[in-house]
């Protein structure tokens, strides 16, 4: 096929020789095999270079759409996005326990970088994986249960385990939420406040420019039927935008509305593109015992973050014992920033973001853009699980010699 020629906001021209859409697995097997260097691609809605390669690059669109109901538990194709899988577990009693801003990327390439979503008792996208099927190196089918202590470790792979053909997820009954979504919540409220503020719903969001000493808007997602009170933020008065003066349209439904979870957990609806990709984005996570100083340390640089910054959103997420996972071992809090597309000036505003956030122990998301990468307590055994899986490094590329 002719080649995708960049990621999802054209930050990114992929390098790789050829692009290959099979349309069986023993098609994906068969061309794992023969191929000396090889990379799948998801959504491509990645800001970093994860799955950026100057070999083949393999696309699951054309594989069969699995969605596998078994109790408790749901099997889902490489290729499925949670737009389409959301619908349908909840038309059968079911729910994800977590769903990201973006229905629109795939499940496969979420949970391989650690994608999150919000919540103090929520895990990442990537804790629901009971079970993986991967095509390694040799073609060969390879699953990976919960009562393997590898699947910790491949789970949150970042592509360089093998070609994920299926995921086992756990799930919860289906439920409703209500959003709420609150104005001009003063930065200093949550110096003695930030467990009530994050604690008042089930997902709660906080978003700011940082142009001035406030938080611009709290996204309060309950499934309780009270609205909270927010230390004298104002409830908006109509449907918001995440970034201030942007039409709401594209945004799921607020002021209390109650609704299905999928049309609820995520800030985006799937039927709208909520952004054309006229961005840039990075993410930092760190413990939450760190959450009042980083917030503190930002503010106190955001003059050089307003001029290239479109919006800021700050959430949480619970600890998990994924190997790679930004909150392996901790409950974290994320950082996450929306940038002007202008790679040339905002590069230098991450790192100035990186130095500024290095004492709070703060890791990257690894679909983000960023700078440097702070050490991972299992990376050793990661590099050995991929050297067992992968020893010829041909799911390597620039992106994972970097970091690893």
């Amino acid at each position: 096929m002719a080649a995708i020629v960049t990621n999802w906001a054209g930050n990114l021209a992929f390098h790789a020789s050829d692009v290959y859409r099979p349309a069986s697995v023993e098609e994906l097997r068969v061309l794992v095999a023969r191929s000396p260097s090889v990379r799948a691609i998801g959504s491509g809605h990645s800001f970093s270079d994860v799955v950026d390669t100057r070999g083949a690059l393999v696309s699951l669109d054309a594989l069969p759409r699995t969605v596998e109901l078994d109790g408790s538990t749901v099997r889902v194709g490489g290729a499925v996005r949670y737009a389409e899988l959301a619908p349908r577990l909840h038309q059968a009693g079911f729910a994800l326990r977590n769903l990201a801003s973006l229905p629109h990327i795939t499940v496969a390439g979420s949970v391989a970088t650690a994608t999150h979503g919000s919540g103090d008792g929520n895990g990442n996208l990537a804790t629901a994986v009971r079970a993986m099927e991967l095509v390694t190196a040799e073609g060969d089918l390879v699953t990976l249960t919960a009562d393997d202590p590898r699947l910790s470790g491949a789970v949150v792979g970042l592509g360089a385990l093998g070609v994920a053909v299926s995921l086992t997820l756990e799930l919860v009954p289906a439920f409703e939420v209500r959003q709420y979504v609150f104005e001009d919540l003063p930065l200093e409220v949550l110096d003695d406040h930030v467990d009530e503020v994050f604690g008042s719903g089930y997902s709660v969001s906080l978003f700011t420019g940082w142009r001035r000493p406030v938080v611009d808007q709290v996204w309060v997602k309950r499934v309780s039927d009270e609205a909270p009170d927010l230390f004298g933020a104002r409830p908006a008065d109509g449907p918001r935008h995440p970034i201030p003066g942007a039409s709401p349209e594209p945004c799921t439904e607020q002021l209390g509305v109650p609704g299905p979870w999928h049309e609820r957990l995520p800030h985006f609806r799937p039927e709208f593109t909520p952004s054309a990709g006229q961005e840039l984005q990075s993410e930092f996570l760190l413990p939450r015992r760190h959450t009042v100083a980083a917030l503190r340390a930002l503010h106190g640089i955001r003059a050089v973050l307003a001029p290239v910054l479109q919006i800021s959103e700050i959430r949480t997420v619970a600890a998990d014992d994924l190997w790679l996972s930004p909150a392996y071992g901790q409950d974290v809090a994320g950082f996450h920033f929306t940038w002007i597309k202008d790679v040339s000036r905002v590069l230098p505003v991450i790192e100035t973001v990186t130095r500024a956030l290095e004492p709070y122990e703060a890791r990257p998301h690894w679909g983000k853009l960023f700078t440097a990468v702070a050490p991972y307590a299992r990376m050793a055994d990661f590099r050995e699980l991929v050297g067992a899986f992968d020893p010829q490094g041909k799911f390597a590329n620039d992106f994972l010699r970097r970091v690893m």
